[in-house]
Order: C-alpha cells, then structure tokens, then sequence
C-alpha cells in the first residue's frame, strides 16, 4: 500500500482533554510518524506520515477523540508522503 501525508484540523471541544496524549499513542500503535499541538483557535492541528491504511484508521479514531473529547469537526487534506519525520511528536 503507498504511504501518504495526511494534514488534520479537529474541531470542537479538543483542547483540555488529553486529545494529543492519545493520539500520540494512537500513531505510535499504527506506526505512524508526525506531530500535533493546539492552535490559537481552539483547535487542534497535525501533520501524519505512513501507511495509507494506517492513516485512515487514524483519521477515523480521529473524528471521535478520547472519552472526554467532543468532536465537532475534522478537515483532512490529503498530501504526497515526503518522509520528513521520524516519530510523532506533540508539539508545544
């Protein structure tokens, strides 16, 4: 399967809740490599590299988040894999 780039924007009640916790350990699981942090509007922001099956599993544990999570909203862009990270990161 061809590996791809994936860019999120998770809307909704995100940010508070230990949304960039679990997903990092959710990408590790998956193998996945990238990053996550919060952005000054609220809401949550990632780029993720790997496996396109992978990535989608990823997307889809992203649109409902941890217990404590309230997705609203989740605007996925699909890009070319270019291999720039090494792990997954959670951005400060």
């Amino acid at each position: 399967m061809a590996k791809k780039k994936l860019f999120l924007k998770i809307f909704g009640d995100v940010q508070g809740v230990g949304f960039r916790y679990y997903a990092s350990g959710v990408a590790r699981n998956l193998g996945l490599r990238g990053w996550m942090k919060n952005a000054d509007d609220k809401t949550i922001e990632g780029e993720i590299e790997g496996e396109e099956k992978s990535l989608e599993e990823f997307l889809e544990w992203a649109k409902k988040g941890p217990r404590w999570a309230r997705v609203e909203k989740v605007e996925a862009r699909w890009e070319e894999f270019k291999g720039e990270f090494r792990d997954f990161k959670i951005k400060f």
